[in-house]
């Protein structure tokens, strides 16, 4: 049983020595990476046109409430109570 694992994790893979079969596996890594950079775009595409769907379809649903022009909203937080200035005096 040790034979077959210390072949299995010995097995160091090479070039092949032909040069049209040289050409032959590099071009299907590439073909190979091609595919993958294309699946992993569409994912991320996918995911993309999911998130903007779904915040238009929010902002949709959502009643619109109106707007006065002299008030401007937002929100704050207390950065540190009211602490004597740090520095000399």
């Amino acid at each position: 049983m040790t034979v077959f694992f210390r072949r299995m994790f010995s097995y160091c893979p090479s070039k092949p020595r032909n040069p049209l079969l040289r050409v032959l596996v590099g071009l299907l890594g590439l073909a190979l990476l091609l595919v993958l950079v294309v699946f992993g775009l569409a994912i991320g595409l996918g995911m993309l046109l999911f998130s903007a769907a779904r915040r238009l379809l929010r902002a949709a649903r959502e009643p619109s409430r109106p707007v006065d022009a002299d008030v401007i909203e937002g929100e704050f937080t207390r950065v540190r109570e009211n602490h004597p200035p740090l520095g000399l005096r």
